[in-house]
């Protein structure tokens, strides 16, 4: 378990109420965080209401960390999210992207090697 994050009732769905109890974050910051970082999608209901599963309030806790205890900007907390759901670490980003370009080149090259043999 992670620390400083409650714990999440045994439950599959939470009000927008119980979700802000429980993140202790005030419904207007929950919705702000909806409209401008696109997190969390939560179900809504025929009548509109705004029902909550586990996994977005996990993504409320993980946006809560970003923006309050890394103090990241909107922007920066936005791209933090989608780099975690495509399963990149922002730190792996800048050191895997040119060893994954030289890869290509030199698989680029023998290719073309082929290519050029098998055309004789």
């Amino acid at each position: 378990m992670n620390p400083g994050v409650p714990v999440i009732p045994d439950q599959d769905s939470f009000t927008m109420g119980e979700a802000c109890r429980i993140a202790q974050v005030e419904p207007h910051t929950l919705r702000y965080w909806e409209a401008r970082l696109g997190f969390p999608r939560p179900a809504r209901r025929s009548s509109g209401h705004r029902r909550y599963g586990r996994g977005d309030l996990e993504t409320i806790f993980e946006i809560k960390r970003l923006l309050v205890g890394r103090r990241m900007t909107l922007a920066g907390a936005r791209r933090a999210l989608l780099e975690r759901r495509r399963g990149v670490r922002s730190g792996d980003a800048p050191a895997a992207a040119p060893a994954a370009a030289r890869l290509l080149r030199e698989v680029r090259a023998e290719l073309r090697e082929l290519a050029s043999e098998l055309a004789k």
